[in-house]
């Protein structure tokens, strides 16, 4: 297994992240993470849709929980062409927990608890933390990386200009069809 010692840092320190590093081209590798009913979820579940998959340590903490409020937020000039998923270590239940109490529901948290199968296939997993860092990947609808931000330290936030302006320009602009001439003259 790859690993990257001093990719990123935590709290000043260089730490390891496990993983090979993606880069934006490449194909999008798949993972088995768990939602908040326990259920398997893998990429083919949002396959035809833009994703922005965010990585996060723990949803306990003042950025990660800034992060993904914001990420909803912005989630809300989409339609259901955009999937923003949020994976990271914590429990389905109190992903749950932190879900209904932040109103957040634009957004779809997932677990990498059980194997650390996205971590590790993302390149995102921190050696010494067993955590994920903190990361941004925007997905085409062909599930091939159009954006990647790893955050150099893992308690600043990412730069969601960034990540919401690849998602823009990866998303199919819908243009209404003219009225006149579709079914002929009357």
């Amino acid at each position: 297994m790859e690993e990257r010692r001093g990719a990123v840092t935590f709290q000043g320190s260089a730490v390891t992240l496990l993983g090979k590093e993606l880069t934006v081209g490449d194909r999008a590798p798949d993972f088995r993470v768990v939602d908040g009913t326990l259920a398997d979820v893998t990429l083919a579940d949002f396959r035809g849709k833009v994703k922005i998959i965010c990585t996060v340590p723990s949803l306990d903490t003042p950025v990660c929980s800034n992060e993904v409020r914001r990420f909803n937020r912005e989630a809300e000039q989409f339609g259901d062409e955009l999937a923003v998923l949020v994976v990271s270590l914590d429990l389905p239940f109190a992903q749950n927990r932190w879900c209904a109490s932040k109103g957040v529901e634009r957004v779809r948290l997932l677990s990498d608890y059980r194997d650390k199968s996205f971590g590790l296939a993302y390149g995102v997993l921190v050696r010494e933390l067993q955590l994920l860092a903190r990361a941004v990947f925007v997905l085409d609808t062909d599930d091939t990386l159009r954006h990647i931000e790893v955050v150099e330290d893992i308690g600043d936030e990412p730069d969601y200009g960034a990540a919401i302006a690849a998602a823009k320009g990866v998303l199919v602009p819908v243009t209404p069809l003219p009225m006149d001439g579709i079914c002929g003259a009357y």
